[in-house]
């Protein structure tokens, strides 16, 4: 998926989530019309609600003092990129040598910690490091956003109202019991807060007092926010032990279609089809499950995507996303570089890109269907049907170049 567009209950939401959020509903360019006259009235009608859910009117008055709606979050609802970026463009940025280094270094100080909260939730240390490091940089910056006027903002501005609304009394239920002050519930311009940028709703169905002190608190406790993360991952199925995927070699007759239909397939049926695994060695476990993942079709690197890979999409449901937090993790955990690199010269296509080569695909005779931009079954069979006829590599990989040899 895109970086594919979250789902709308999707309970953990970034900085760059929240973008993809906005653009994947479908996000008007035009500025919404607010529900209510004035701010007054819109504040007035939140009352009753947090009062209902136990707020108290000191904690209500104080987390509004102020507040007024800001422009510049309602922006960026309808705030569309110029450039997408290739996965390979991605990685090379998420996964710096920058922050691999930080990276380690935070493994030697929260090694007591990370050790800890391996032993409680069965999460491999690197993995929620990486986390870390691809949500704040290791707690670097946090959004800087005053949660609750940018939740009252989204639901003023009539954006997600239902969402953004239940987010934001849920954020004022966090405030009253006491988990973290108003004027440090800092978080994104969506309300992702803290350390690991969890959502108000997601915070309280997964972060954790690992201190013991009697309060969640993901902003200012590295090792709450830490085991928060782990705890998130193993609510959602983390398997112990395993990893996320394997960087794996293809045989020069390898029959991609056939690899696009199968999905899902046990390493060994996998090697029985010339799938290897790079640098010689073997799958410890031939009996997992995994699906073959072609960010670059097969002219870059290409993995064999296991279980654990779909647990961190719970995360953020993007595979880009996912490929950068496992790599991220084994580059801290000293493992090298990709085995084949990503293409140097090739550039992300957009939806209407994406489009315009589908109507070219059409124009040539293999139906594709109405050009909508997303590179689904149909769209990937005429691929490789003209890829064939071209004499390229069958891959069914929408790449910039395949574009240009259409036009």
């Amino acid at each position: 998926m895109r970086n594919a567009a979250p789902a709308v209950d999707f309970p953990v939401l970034s900085r760059r989530r929240a973008m993809a959020l906005a653009l994947g509903a479908g996000a008007a360019l035009v500025l919404p019309r607010p529900a209510f006259a004035n701010v007054s009235d819109f504040v007035a009608s939140v009352w009753p609600e947090a009062s209902s859910r136990g707020v108290s009117r000191a904690i209500f008055e104080q987390a509004f003092a102020g507040f007024t709606p800001s422009d510049r979050i309602m922006s960026l609802t309808r705030s569309q990129p110029e450039m997408v970026k290739t996965t390979g463009q991605y990685v090379a940025d998420a996964v710096s040598s920058t922050r691999v280094s930080t990276g380690r270094s935070m493994r030697g100080e929260w090694n007591q910690t990370l050790g800890a909260t391996q032993q409680r939730y069965g999460i491999q240390p690197e993995i929620v490091l990486a986390i870390w490091g691809m949500e704040t940089n290791y707690g670097s910056y946090m959004g800087g956003n005053n949660v609750i006027h940018a939740l009252a903002t989204l639901t003023y501005g009539n954006y997600r109202r239902d969402f953004f609304k239940n987010e934001l009394l849920t954020a004022l239920q966090i405030l009253q019991a006491g988990h973290v002050a108003a004027p440090q519930m800092v978080g994104s311009w969506a309300g992702a807060m803290g350390h690991t940028q969890f959502m108000p709703s997601s915070f309280m169905a997964y972060a954790v007092d690992y201190n013991g002190n009697g309060r969640r608190d993901i902003w200012n406790s590295v090792p709450d926010a830490l085991a928060s993360a782990a705890n998130y991952l193993k609510s959602h199925g983390w398997r112990n032990g395993e990893t996320w995927g394997y960087e794996v070699q293809l045989p020069s007759n390898f029959d991609y279609g056939r690899a696009w239909d199968i999905g899902r397939q046990s390493l060994g049926q996998w090697e029985a089809m010339g799938v290897r695994r790079t640098g010689g060695r073997t799958f410890p476990r031939p009996g997992d499950a995994g699906r073959i993942f072609m960010p670059s079709g097969g002219s870059g690197p290409v993995f064999l995507l296991l279980a654990n890979f779909d647990v961190i999409k719970r995360y953020n449901n993007s595979d880009n996303y996912a490929l950068a937090v496992g790599h991220l993790a084994d580059r801290i955990l000293g493992v090298g570089p990709f085995i084949r690199p990503f293409p140097a010269n090739e550039t992300g296509l957009t939806r209407a890109q994406r489009e315009e080569l589908q109507g070219l695909l059409n124009r040539r005779g293999y139906d594709v269907g109405s050009p909508d931009g997303i590179i689904g079954p149909k769209t990937r069979q005429g691929i490789i049907a003209f890829q064939r006829s071209a004499g390229l590599l069958a891959d069914g990989h929408a790449s910039s170049s395949l574009l240009s040899t259409l036009r």
